[in-house]
């Protein structure tokens, strides 16, 4: 399987990169790559990839690809491959040379990287933990592009965490892969200013990910010749902060918090796994309070103009009172299995009821209205 696959490899990208060429040009000339990646944000690194190793002077090519392996995905849940395998199919790349091992120390997958002999592996949001058996594999070694500023934020969610901190400033950094996490000296690094212009998570990735892909394509002259593995930078241990993985639970908005720390944590964890907050709707003609659950979409912070418990409707937004006298004004929201929805057609949903902030030392039960 091996090397049937080491000689698709070349056949395929002999043809895909410069039909009039030789083989022999192929062989002799262009390092092989292998690059690593799952979701939406790597296909961007993946294209810079592909457009500079297309370039008639290109040092290198796109050898294989090694994502995650096929998931059952939207409404329809069928068997879906991820983002990366899909963009590089649509790209018109080889499915022999797409890698979907569940674990990246498959002995089978080990014997097949081996075989397509890499100069340099690069990942980026790969997903999936590189044992030592696969770090030994390349032979320049295997470079990481990591959205935050490193020692800072190294884990799994480095844009949420940042955004959730309330940070001004974050950025991308390119950095060889060591069997600690995101602990291997850094190449090079972009800073970014963050403001409200960024909105939510999602935004801030992407753009982190497309100036990632554009920081990979300005150092891989020097990595592919040995010289970024002497200018890279231990990182300082004694700075290093963890990002660890968002958790379903953590969802939840607690309004005793001041607004703009929930308006942050609204920013961050947008996409997944969202906000959350429950409310107790007060329906005076009946005499019944029943409990209402619904993600909070977008917000921005305020200042608290009602009463301790009162969720009330000003211009085009709910006003909760926070913690501080602030109070978080939540522009859209999405009731379960319904579409996201602006403040105020939520507001009208509601005929008249009143809204009040749920507390748990008072209220239990969980009623949809």
């Amino acid at each position: 399987m091996a090397s049937s696959l080491f000689f698709r490899r070349f056949c395929c990208l002999h043809s895909a990169t410069s039909p009039s060429s030789s083989s022999s040009s192929v062989f002799s000339k262009k390092k092989p790559l292998v690059f690593l990646g799952s979701p939406q944000v790597s296909t961007t690194v993946l294209d810079a990839l592909f457009n500079a190793s297309f370039a008639a002077d290109a040092a290198f090519e796109v050898a294989a690809i090694v994502t995650q392996p096929p998931s059952r995905r939207d409404r329809g849940r069928k068997m879906m491959p991820s983002p990366v395998a899909q963009y590089a199919l649509d790209k018109g790349f080889s499915s022999d040379l797409i890698l979907t091992p569940e674990k990246a120390g498959e002995d089978k997958f080990l014997s097949t990287l081996k075989a397509l002999q890499p100069e340099l592996c690069i990942t980026a949001a790969y997903g999936n933990i590189l044992p030592t058996k696969f770090l030994n594999i390349p032979a320049l070694g295997t470079v990481n592009i990591h959205p935050s500023l490193l020692p800072l934020y190294r884990g799994a969610a480095p844009v949420q965490r940042a955004l959730q901190d309330g940070v001004k400033e974050t950025g991308v950094s390119l950095a060889f892969t060591v069997r600690a996490l995101d602990a291997g000296p850094v190449i090079a690094f972009e800073k970014f200013e963050v403001d409200e212009q960024i909105k939510q998570a999602p935004d801030l990735l992407a753009l982190l990910f497309l100036e990632g892909s554009k920081l990979l394509i300005r150092e891989l002259p020097s990595i592919l010749d040995g010289s970024a593995e002497k200018k890279a930078q231990p990182q300082d241990e004694s700075k290093a902060t963890k990002a660890p993985k968002i958790a379903p639970d953590e969802a939840w908005l607690s309004f005793d918090q001041e607004a703009y720390v929930l308006h942050n944590k609204v920013r961050a964890f947008a996409g997944w796994p969202g906000t959350r907050a429950k409310v107790v709707v007060a329906d005076e003609k009946s005499g019944c309070h029943n409990i209402l659950e619904f993600k909070i979409i977008t917000t921005r912070v305020g200042i608290q103009e009602t009463q301790a418990d009162e969720i009330c409707f000003v211009k085009d937004a709910l006003l909760f009172p926070c913690g501080g006298r602030t109070a978080l004004e939540v522009l859209e929201v999405q009731l379960p299995g319904k579409k996201v929805v602006s403040a105020g057609a939520f507001w009208n949903g509601m005929q008249g009821k009143r809204l009040k902030k749920f507390d748990e030392t008072k209220h239990f039960s969980h009623v949809s209205v």
